[in-house]
C-alpha cells in the first residue's frame, strides 16, 4: 500500500522523524486556514501518487492569503499524470542549505535489507545512479543485526554528507530503519532530506510503501485505506483477484507470469507502444479468469487495444484457447486483441481458435510481431 506524502509524514512522525509543520486541506477555505493556523511562508502540494507534482504546478509556496487562494483553487482538481487532484498538504516553508536522499527497501537476493544514501538529493535517485553512482553509498544491513548509531555514522561520512548534518542525520536514519522494519515497509524514502540554514536535520518529503501482508498487525493502517483515491481499475482488479497495476498507456496487457509481464511491457514499449497495465494471470488462464481480466482491460476507456501474452508450460495453450473464447461469450470487448500463444499445447491452441479469427481477434507468431500489430491498432 503507497501511502500519500502528508501520511508518510505522519507516519514518520510516529518514530520521531522530524518532518516540517503541516497540515490537510481538501478545499481552499480549509487551506487558508490551515496557512493562517502554520503561518506564512507556506508550500501547497498537490497530495497524489505520483512523481513530477512541482513540474505539473502542483507544488506552490504563499506568502499571504491571497496566494494561498489562488494556488489552492489551481491545484486542487489538476490532473498529474491521470491522477486527480482532491487534497493538498498545506506545510510550513523550509529553508534550504543542503538537499540528501536516503532510503530503505528489501534486498530480496541477498536476503537483507538495503540502505541508500546520498548527498545529492532532490532528483531521481535513478538519475543519480546513471549520472554519478559514486554518489549514492550503499549498506547492506542484516535484518538480526539492524542497524546502530556507530554504524549510520560512518555511512554518512561514506555518502559525504556536510559536517553539520552528519550527527542529526545518522540519528534520523537509525529512527527511519526503526520505521521501516517496525513500522512494516517495503520502502521508506526521504528525497529530499534537508539541511536547514541554521543547521537542522528534517525529511521534506516522504515516500512510504506499506507491506500488505502485514496488515493483519496494523488495524491503524484502516484510516490509511479510508482516504485513498485509488485506481478504479485496480479496485475492480483486486476485487476479482487478479494482479493489476494500472499504467498511463493505450495497449492493455495480459500475460501469464510476472517476469513475461514486464517483458511484454518492454516489447511493447520497444515498438513505439505504452502499455495501459501490468495484468498477470499466473498459472490460470481458464474462462473464468480470462473473462476477468479481459472486463478489468475493457472498462479502461484509455485501451485502444489488447495484447495477451501467454506461455504455456504447466499451463496448456489449447486450455488457454478454449478460457478466451468462453471469456469472449461472457463480455463484450470494445478493442482489438492480439493473442500471441506459445508452449505447450500450442499447435493445438492456436487450431481452436483458428475459425474465430477476425479484425478484432488476432493471432502472431511471435511476441515482437503481436507487440507491433497491437501497438499498430492502438494507433490507428
Amino acid at each position: 500500500m503507497d501511502l500519500f506524502e502528508y501520511q508518510g509524514k505522519q507516519y514518520f512522525q510516529r518514530f520521531d522523524i522530524p518532518t516540517p509543520n503541516g497540515a490537510v486541506a481538501d478545499t481552499v477555505e480549509e487551506a487558508l486556514a490551515a496557512a493562517e493556523q502554520i503561518g506564512y511562508p507556506v508550500v501547497l502540494k498537490a497530495q497524489v501518487k505520483v512523481g513530477g507534482r512541482g513540474k505539473a504546478g502542483g507544488v506552490k509556496v504563499a506568502a499571504n492569503a491571497d496566494e494561498v487562494r489562488t494556488h489552492a483553487g489551481t491545484i486542487l482538481g489538476l490532473d498529474i499524470k491521470g491522477h486527480i487532484v482532491r487534497r493538498l498538504w498545506v506545510e510550513e516553508a523550509s529553508s534550504i542549505a543542503k538537499e540528501y536522499y536516503a532510503s530503505f527497501t528489501l534486498d530480496r537476493p541477498n536476503k537483507t535489507h538495503l540502505g541508500m544514501l546520498s548527498a545529492q538529493g532532490g532528483v531521481e535517485i535513478e538519475v543519480v545512479a546513471e549520472e554519478n553512482p559514486d554518489a549514492i553509498a550503499f549498506i547492506s544491513i542484516d535484518p538480526v543485526r539492524g542497524l546502530d548509531l556507530e554504524t549510520a555514522r560512518r555511512w554518512v561520512a561514506e555518502a559525504n554528507l556536510d559536517e553539520a548534518a552528519r550527527e542529526q542525520a545518522a540519528e534520523l536514519l537509525v529512527k527511519l530503519y526503526t520505521c521501516y522494519v517496525e513500522g512494516d515497509c517495503d520502502l521508506a524514502e526521504i528525497n529530499p532530506l534537508i539541511l536547514t540554514p541554521d543547521n537542522v536535520v528534517k525529511a521534506l518529503d516522504a515516500k512510504v510503501t506499506l507491506d500488505e501482508n502485514a496488515a493483519f498487525r496494523h488495524p491503524e493502517w484502516d484510516e490509511f485505506r479510508l482516504t485513498d483515491t485509488e485506481d478504479p481499475r485496480e479496485i475492480m482488479a483486486r476485487e476479482k483477484g487478479l494482479n493489476y497495476i494500472g499504467l498511463d498507456g493505450s495497449v492493455g496487457i495480459i500475460a501469464n507470469g510476472a517476469g513475461l509481464a514486464m517483458s511484454t511491457l518492454d516489447v511493447v514499449n520497444q515498438v513505439g507502444g505504452s502499455a495501459a497495465n501490468f495484468l498477470d494471470i499466473g498459472g490460470g488462464a481458464n474462462a473464468d479468469v480470462m473473462a476477468a481480466a479481459l472486463e478489468v482491460i475493457n472498462a479502461d476507456p484509455k485501451v485502444k487495444a489488447i495484447f495477451v501474452n501467454i506461455f504455456g508450460g504447466i499451463t496448456r495453450v489449447d486450455e488457454v484457447a478454449k478460457g478466451v473464447l468462453e471469456a469472449l461469450r461472457r463480455v463484450t470487448i470494445t478493442s482489438p486483441i492480439v493473442l500471441r500463444l506459445d508452449g505447450t499445447n500450442a499447435v493445438e491452441g492456436r487450431a481452436i481458435l483458428a475459425e474465430h479469427l477476425n479484425d478484432k481477434l488476432i493471432t502472431e507468431p511471435t511476441m515482437l510481431d503481436a507487440a507491433r500489430r497491437a501497438v499498430s491498432l492502438a494507433n490507428a
